[in-house]
């Protein structure tokens, strides 16, 4: 009876260690199959064939339908795939149209001879095809560059043919010396604004001194007026005194009269010359005054063309060259003006990460001259399409950012489907083959404690999350938890 019973309590044990071991089973798979997944995602635009092989796994483990003996000629076919895609350079794997399956097997004896003989000029033929890709990047940079700033006639004759050398040559040693005078035109341009503002600090500084001459002569001119009036003051009292002792002196009538007339005719003539004088003062100051207003005139003329380079200045210093967007900088600036404004009044402050997906296959496949046009057509549907109000810049590369003040998420999130909904629907078309482009983005709220660090920091995680969950969308980070 005790063997029975201990019979029992061995089976019971191994059923429960059987229990424990098929759930521990049932997450690992769990596991395996989300790690498995996501590596399909990460690998995705290598090879449309290959697309369609990791399309199928993914779809197998939705739907829970795993049959092995068809996943092991799966799996062979995505080895054959990988293998292929070794077989191929780099900068042709990403090219429309491009399939890992039409690319020939080559032959033993011919592959081991391109193993013997050929890896150090694959090797070069790559760092050559690197660098011009390099030289005609420069080239466009170098076009956005002259449409920005203003240089010496020479100067931009010898930009443009710069720039048409490196769009088009293919002679690396032309394009190494085209690449060392880009820094030389930076330098002419940088060099050429600090003339012009030096030229006109002298200007102003020459005028300040004439205005200082015509405040001199205006002081002595009217110091002139002030003495004068004192000696006319003098001469008169000094005549008047003259008459009195006269009239007190003589008894005769007579000799008093000429007396005094002569005494009143020489206050006349002193009176008659002050007027004159006076005249010509008012004269010449009047002609001071109108030149100094004439002086003041061009002087505010000029600093109000001052004014307009710097402010103009500023801009360009904010502003992305590429998308015309405001850039890293002005982000940072308003950015904090909205994060002190939300601390004083608490209104609603949302903040947004977007990032254009699989943009790095678009430049691989059709260039960077094409990724550019997307980040400025994207930039542009931005702008039209955000309020007044809100604030978007670019962040760097394909990254995006956003601030809707007086907005909660949810509602940036309405903004921000409508804007993804619209870019996914717009005709891209590089050589021929239509493209579509889309983004995914994070939103969050402010929140009591934060940080301009931390709620990008949760807009950033929001974004990833909305990577992870396939591209496309926009996620809110949940905020409760913070």
């Amino acid at each position: 009876m005790s063997s029975d019973q201990s019979w029992k309590e061995k089976y019971f044990q191994e059923l429960e260690t059987a229990e424990h071991r098929t759930e521990r089973w049932k997450a690992e798979r769990n596991t395996l199959e989300r790690m498995l997944v996501r590596t399909c995602l990460a690998s995705e635009g290598q090879a449309p064939e290959l697309d369609r092989l990791l399309a199928r796994v993914r779809s197998d483990l939705r739907k829970n339908k795993v049959d092995v003996d068809s996943w092991k000629e799966l799996q062979e076919q995505i080895d054959r795939q990988v293998a292929l895609l070794d077989d191929v350079p780099a900068h042709n794997k990403n090219r429309p149209g491009f399939s890992a399956e039409v690319v020939p097997e080559p032959e033993p004896s011919a592959r081991a001879e391109d193993e013997t003989d050929s890896p150090d000029s694959a090797a070069d033929a790559e760092d050559e095809s690197q660098r011009l890709r390099i030289a005609r990047r420069v080239g466009h940079l170098l076009g956005q560059l002259l449409t920005q700033v203003s240089l010496e006639p020479d100067a931009e004759t010898k930009a443009r043919n710069l720039q048409r050398a490196l769009l088009s040559s293919d002679n690396w040693d032309e394009l190494r010396d085209g690449l060392n005078q880009v820094a030389d035109l930076i330098v002419a341009a940088v060099t050429r604004s600090q003339r012009e503002f030096e030229g006109f600090l002298k200007r102003l500084d020459e005028r300040l001194e004439v205005l200082q001459e015509h405040f001199s002569v205006q002081s002595s001119a009217q110091s002139g007026r002030q003495a004068a009036a004192e000696a006319l003051d003098r001469n008169i009292r000094e005549e008047i005194e003259l008459v009195g002792r006269h009239i007190e002196a003589s008894d005769d009538i007579q000799d008093l009269k000429q007396s005094v007339s002569r005494h009143l005719e020489f206050i006349g003539q002193a009176v008659g010359r002050f007027r004159v004088e006076e005249t010509e003062r008012e004269k010449m100051l009047s002609e001071q005054l109108l030149a100094v207003q004439e002086k003041v005139a061009v002087m505010e003329a000029h600093s109000e063309q001052m004014q307009g380079l710097v402010r103009k200045e500023r801009e360009r210093a904010l502003t992305d060259l590429l998308t015309q967007l405001p850039n890293r900088e002005a982000w940072q600036e308003r950015l904090s003006f909205e994060f002190n404004r939300w601390k004083r009044y608490q209104y609603p402050l949302t903040v947004g990460v977007m990032d254009i997906d699989l943009f790095k296959r678009v430049n691989d496949s059709y260039g960077h001259k094409a990724g550019d046009r997307v980040l400025q057509l994207v930039a542009r549907e931005i702008k039209n399409r955000l309020r007044n109000t809100d604030f978007a810049a670019r962040f760097g590369g394909e990254e995006f950012v956003l601030l809707f003040p007086e907005t909660r998420a949810e509602d940036a999130l309405m903004v921000m489907d409508k804007l993804r909904s619209h870019i996914s629907a717009l005709p891209f078309h590089f050589g021929g083959n239509p493209v579509t482009i889309t983004f995914s983005a994070g939103l969050t709220d402010f929140i009591p404690g934060d940080t301009e660090e931390t709620v990008f920091d949760r807009a950033d995680r929001a974004l990833y999350s909305a990577k992870d969950a396939g591209r496309n969308c926009v996620r809110v980070s949940p905020t409760e938890s913070q």
